[in-house]
């Protein structure tokens, strides 16, 4: 049988093929010029999310609409967020970001934050801008966490009577329990520790701040040594699963590529610090919907190539394609 994937056409650069080389350097790199507004958007339970608009936007009605969901503790500052902005809304696309409860510039209100299976705010924005921009094609576009949080999403919504035509996943940790797994060994606990600093900063002005219905105080927080332990003592009892294993399992995307129904471009490399090797191997055939692209190298949310005499994002440079190959250019329409 043949394999349920396509090689990825990503050639990295000779010298920067190294998976930690092609994580970090994005983070080197001069950053994409956007300029964006701000909305607060509210949501059913009482709480908000933070988006972020790409200016100017198009005043077409029937406009395109590209929504990003960034990575764990990501943000707009997240080095691929306004490098993927700019190059939808220089397609025409009216594009957005959506920051997880707590990742834009200000807490939120409820005890809960946000996680990798946690599809209902995303679902909530989509149809308002339903509601919005109704003659408007809509493409998600997810990194990461949020990779894993739109592909379960598409798998378990996507189809007649939601508003979205089509959908990016990128770097997606679709097995979480072998993620965290692989975080937790050798280099990779730097990008374990890099990310458990920020979630635990977070929590602990929660718990200074107001009473969380949590088992744990600072101290014990404060002793929290991997994302695991993290999931099992903060993530989990939060929002309402019983301990990390819980999570993972009912959280995790992979398992449910076979029920997608609608387009969905996934990109990934196989040496991701990020996530076990040969980690499509791990799930069911993915549905004829799901186009899987797996590069030889590429990091984590890496993808720098050598492009005009300089480092470039391959990633802008593909979900671009994508994006024109699911609604043209207004100038070539």
């Amino acid at each position: 049988m043949d394999e349920p994937w396509q090689i990825a056409d990503f050639r990295a650069p000779p010298g920067l093929g190294n998976r930690h080389v092609q994580t970090l350097l994005p983070r080197a790199l001069p950053r994409a010029a956007v300029q964006t507004r701000g909305e607060i958007l509210e949501l059913p339970d009482g709480d908000f999310v933070e988006l972020a608009w790409a200016r100017p936007a198009p005043v077409e009605a029937e406009a395109p609409v590209m929504v990003l969901f960034h990575g764990l503790e990501g943000s707009l500052d997240s080095p691929y967020a306004p490098a993927l902005l700019k190059v939808a809304a220089g397609l025409g696309w009216r594009a957005v970001l959506m920051h997880f409860r707590g990742c834009g510039a200000h807490p939120n209100r409820l005890p809960r934050a946000y996680h990798s299976g946690d599809t209902a705010d995303a679902a909530f924005l989509i149809d308002r801008l339903a509601q919005r921009y109704p003659l408007a094609p809509k493409v998600a576009v997810g990194v990461s966490l949020g990779g894993n949080m739109l592909a379960k999403l598409v798998a378990e919504r996507g189809g007649p009577g939601f508003d979205l035509a089509g959908a990016i996943v990128i770097s997606a940790p679709l097995d979480l329990a072998a993620c965290a797994d692989t975080l937790s060994r050798g280099f990779s606990r730097l990008y374990e520790r890099h990310l458990l600093a920020s979630l635990k900063r977070k929590m602990a002005e929660r718990l200074a701040r107001e009473r969380l219905p949590l088992a744990i105080g600072p101290g014990e927080l404060a002793a929290l040594e991997s994302l695991r332990a993290y999931d099992d003592a903060v993530t989990a009892p939060l929002h309402g699963f019983d301990g990390a294993a819980d999570y993972y399992r009912r959280a995790s995307a992979g398992p449910l590529l076979g029920d997608v129904m609608l387009p969905m471009l996934v990109l990934h490399a196989d040496d991701d610090p990020f996530m076990p090797p040969a980690l499509f191997s791990r799930f069911p055939r993915p549905s004829p919907a799901v186009r899987v692209e797996l590069a030889r190298h590429g990091g984590h949310v890496g993808f720098v190539e050598w492009r005009d005499g300089r480092p470039a994002s391959w990633l802008a440079r593909r979900v671009a394609l994508q994006l024109a190959a699911w609604h043209a250019p207004r100038s070539d329409r």
